[in-house]
């Protein structure tokens, strides 16, 4: 384990003490306000780096995680591993399903391209999954390849980069305009092929329909302060949020009383069917779910929608409707005000569009939520984040297992303590004055730490 830690103990300022450098050290003690330590931005690079495409997740769940995992983890705590899928659970009190469990769900998935067929010319043509077309065109990437000779073990390839158009000079005169896109099915992943027999060269490498293709784009820091961009923010960010947790909790010696649950789960991207055998199968108690999130105010084009104005580098996001237990949102939003945590309400209707639906769809009943941070670019190779969000969402989490294990009798407050709309207070007009502490509009926590800075 590196030197550089998180602080897993925020200390509080002196309330008595009116000097501003103590306010100004009260706030450099709260990890968020701070630019992540390098040693542990290289632990989110890594994590995010693993090549884990859907159905083949454990690079990252095995191969970079696990040893993660045995560095901090107390002796008595175990791993769950399955057979259908290569998701893993680390289990704080393992074969103690009485306890009241609380588990953690980040996604090792990433959308991928794959191959589709190997034309004449050599070139491989290829499905776009979930990215939009023109965000493909010229990057580099790996494919992936089951060797024919040896079925389980797998080889890579370097050097390719993934086209449709060729040159300008032979495209449609509407797409040089922008009046015409590029159509899925126009995608190719050039290897440069030349001289004779092109397609034998690429089929000689044993490539074959359905190998997966990631892109080559490990994180970086970023221009602007505390933020980072690159490919897979979604979801190896849950994923180190996940860990992340877990490790504070280990150095504080917690949990005592309830049991936690650290799920990284599989085939997410394609229908949330990891999490939900994972659901199935501990049945959680709670189930929190960790994923991106949008940052509407910077999303170009959508102004006239209306969205929630959530925005990267305001804290992390706390989902609201769709199937949330508003019991579960109340302690963490309590958690963050008690941390000076900033916090942004994000709304659902209908599904919450993360792994935060889980036990619902596995019939489990679990109070549940979705907990994420604003990102820019979702599904590109240029995604961007904040680390003071993403550090945020870590503490908060953090302290909201912290609080729940010091309360009595968990399950039977949760199961008697449903709000009533019919038990309410009234609500009156509250003045004119303008209003300092948070944005009404962005639906920010009310308290100082609403507005973090960099």
């Amino acid at each position: 384990m590196s030197a550089q830690k998180t602080r897993t103990d925020q200390g509080k300022a002196d309330q008595g003490n009116a000097d501003p450098s103590n306010v100004d050290q009260s706030r450099a003690d709260k990890a968020w306000t701070r630019p992540m330590p390098d040693a542990q931005f290289d632990v989110m690079r890594n994590i995010l780096s693993a090549p884990s495409p859907i159905g083949l997740e454990s690079a990252m769940t095995i191969g970079v995680l696990k040893p993660y995992f045995d560095s901090f983890m107390p002796k008595q705590w175990g791993m769950h591993r399955y057979v259908g899928n290569a998701g893993v659970v680390w289990d704080t009190h393992p074969g103690e399903e009485d306890r009241f469990t609380i588990m953690f769900v980040g996604h090792a998935d990433k959308i991928r391209m794959q191959v589709r067929k190997i034309g004449a010319d050599g070139k491989i043509w290829i499905n776009s999954d979930s990215f939009l077309p023109n965000v493909l065109i010229g990057h580099e990437v790996t494919l992936f390849s089951e060797d024919p000779d040896n079925p389980g073990a797998y080889r890579s390839l370097t050097g390719g980069t993934v086209e449709a158009l060729g040159a300008i000079h032979f495209s449609d005169p509407s797409q040089r305009t922008g009046d015409k896109g590029i159509r899925p099915n126009s995608l190719y992943l050039d290897l440069q092929i030349h001289g004779k027999n092109k397609a034998d060269q690429v089929k000689r490498l044993g490539i074959k329909p359905g190998d997966p293709i990631l892109f080559d784009r490990p994180i970086k820091r970023g221009f602007s302060p505390d933020t980072f961009y690159g490919a897979y923010l979604d979801n190896g960010l849950g994923c180190f949020v996940t860990a992340e947790v877990a490790r504070l909790l280990a150095e504080s010696g917690a949990p005592n009383n309830v049991r936690c649950l650290f799920a990284i789960a599989s085939h997410e991207e394609i229908g949330r069917f990891g999490s939900r055998v994972l659901a199935g199968v501990h049945e959680p108690d709670v189930l929190i779910a960790i994923d991106v999130n949008h940052d509407y105010v910077a999303a170009p084009g959508i102004g006239d929608r209306n969205m929630q104005t959530l925005s990267m580098g305001k804290g992390f996001t706390l989902t609201s409707g769709a199937i949330v237990s508003e019991q579960l949102n109340a302690r963490i939003k309590r958690a963050a005000k008690a941390h000076d945590i900033p916090m942004q309400i994000d709304v659902s209707g209908r599904d919450t569009g993360t792994d935060g639906m889980a036990s619902v769809l596995a019939s489990v009943d679990s109070a549940a939520t979705s907990v994420g941070f604003p990102t820019r670019n979702m599904h590109t190779i240029s995604e961007s984040g904040h680390t003071g969000d993403v550090l945020a969402a870590i503490h908060v989490l953090k302290e909201t297992v912290v609080a729940m294990d010091a309360e009595k009798d968990l399950e039977t407050a949760f199961r008697s303590q449903h709000p009533r709309l019919d038990q309410t207070t009234p609500l009156t007009h509250q003045g004119f004055e303008k209003v300092e502490n948070g944005d009404a509009d962005a639906g920010e926590s009310g308290s100082k730490g609403s507005s973090s800075k960099s």
